[in-house]
């Protein structure tokens, strides 16, 4: 009992970078709770080469997708928490799932250590050149004009473009018709043929169909105007600053209950692989996404803020898991 007590205290002596050194010891796996092949897989594939070659140790990605998400993240919650099973998921994962299941598998505040924000995508609303409006506000003047006269494209409830237009609904006491595909692509391509009126959108989506006309831009969910887009204001400068459920966001987790120093460590070497002026141009510009880089402590702070958004919007759109 002595000798098991003088080891304890042993430990809890020593720095905690000392249980960071040898890490890793074997196979780190980063879980990406989507199908291969999108932006997010070759994100985490990249990422994954330049650690592999940073550690010395192989470093793979698997792929879990469905269930929103859940079962890639459930996975990574339930992992051993030494920072060899790793998370790469989005914000729906961690800001929206909680407020749309009742049963949700896994917790992701205790469950899931926040490593780093990695990127976003800045989220635009969009309508046919057909709709009259040009602004948030002669938006919801024709909406009033026209009861049921407007419809929006979503993927689903809870999806960005659903918390966005019900928030304006209830905000302004309109009536919005909500049309719901299998995806973010199908909802452009509804509003492009006309199908529907509107939708909220990743820019660089939308940003081709609008340089030939076949789409207008309204509003750009972001903290600053476009450099592409220097005319169109922000959801914050329209006044709706309330109503934005923020960009779509990706970012790198590790079991919750992960030593610090382990978390410290990854975080470090994502850094400076994320530092790279060529690594941020070929992997983040390039596809369409803005560098969000940010540390552990910083992206603990973003995501209660984005938590607390989610929760009030979800709340308000009446949005439940599908």
């Amino acid at each position: 009992m002595k000798l098991f007590r003088f080891l304890a205290a042993l430990c809890l002596s020593l720095p905690m970078g000392v249980f960071a050194q040898g890490f890793p010891s074997q196979t780190v796996k980063i879980v990406v709770p989507y199908a291969p092949g999108g932006g997010v897989d070759v994100l985490a594939r990249t990422l994954a080469d330049r650690l592999q070659k940073k550690w010395g140790k192989p470093v793979i990605v698997d792929n879990k997708a469905g269930a929103s998400t859940i079962i890639g993240a459930s996975a990574v919650a339930k992992a051993p928490a030494d920072g060899h099973t790793l998370l790469l998921t989005s914000e729906a994962t961690i800001t929206s799932n909680p407020f749309l299941s009742q049963s949700l598998p896994y917790d992701p505040v205790r469950g899931l250590a926040p490593i780093s924000r990695l990127v976003s995508l800045p989220q635009m609303v969009i309508a046919n050149p057909s709709v009259s409006a040009n602004t948030m506000d002669e938006l919801v003047a024709l909406a009033k004009s026209k009861p049921n006269g407007l419809s929006y494209a979503s993927y689903g409830s809870g999806s960005l473009p659903h918390l966005l237009f019900e928030g304006l609904r209830h905000r302004s006491h309109i009536d919005l018709n909500h049309v719901p595909y299998k995806g973010i692509s199908p909802a452009v391509l509804a509003v492009l043929s006309g199908e529907v009126d509107l939708t909220l959108a990743g820019v660089p989506g939308a940003q081709m169909h609008i340089a030939t006309g076949k789409l207008k831009p309204i509003a750009v969910g972001r903290a600053e105007r476009l450099p592409s887009l220097p005319n169109v204001p922000t959801l914050k400068e329209a006044g709706y600053a309330d109503i934005d459920p923020h960009e779509s966001w990706f970012g790198l987790f590790a079991t919750g209950g992960t030593p610090p120093a382990i978390v410290q460590k990854i975080y470090a070497d994502v850094a400076a692989i994320t530092a790279d002026p060529a690594f941020r141009e070929t992997q983040v510009t390039a596809r369409g996404f803005d560098p969000v880089f940010s540390t552990p402590d910083d992206f603990a702070k973003f995501i209660q803020a984005d938590m607390a958004q989610k929760e009030r919007l979800i709340r308000i759109s009446g949005a439940k898991a599908e």
